[in-house]
């Protein structure tokens, strides 16, 4: 008994370091990817209920990648001057090709109450042209396969919106 026990310790000693290295070298042997690119290129409005706004936020992806991304579900969060302002969910599926693009639609939602708080700090008194918006998401994909992006920019508010003259 004692004989197998030993041969088994020998066997697993010589199979954890062995599992370890075909793992490193699996990895190391996955073709690397260039990040996507994601730009917010519409906002429109939709149906809420109660104390939420609810938008359609249509993101443009592009992928400078040789293999093209499928996907099967779509999750963002949007933050704005380094607060959580929305974030969606969505089910769609389909396919960015290899170095081309597809505009994805998105649900999203804001707590009404956050947005007249930010609409507050932004009109109140902190008088700022320019809004600074950070994009997180993820473009799920089967097993290992999934893509995370992460977009940063700002939106110009026109002259206009703090204007008080009358036309």
């Amino acid at each position: 008994m004692m004989a197998v026990q030993s041969i088994a310790m020998r066997l697993l000693r010589l199979a954890l370091p062995l599992a370890a290295l075909l793992l490193a070298t699996a990895c190391a042997t996955m073709p690397r990817q260039d990040p996507v690119q994601v730009y917010v290129v519409g906002i429109e409005p939709l149906q809420g209920e109660g104390l939420e706004l609810r938008m359609n936020v249509k993101l443009r992806v592009q992928n400078p990648n040789d293999t093209p991304i499928d996907y099967n579900g779509v999750s963002v969060a949007m933050d704005v001057q380094g607060k959580r302002f929305a974030s969606g969910v969505s089910n769609a599926t389909g396919t960015v090709p290899r170095f081309g693009e597809s505009v994805i639609d998105v649900p999203v939602s804001v707590s009404a109450l956050k947005a007249m708080r930010g609409a507050f700090e932004i009109f109140g008194g902190n008088h700022t042209d320019k809004l600074q918006y950070e994009l997180n998401g993820k473009l799920a994909g089967k097993l290992f396969s999934s893509v995370r992006f992460s977009s940063k920019g700002e939106f110009t508010i026109p002259k206009d919106v703090y204007s008080t003259d009358q036309p």
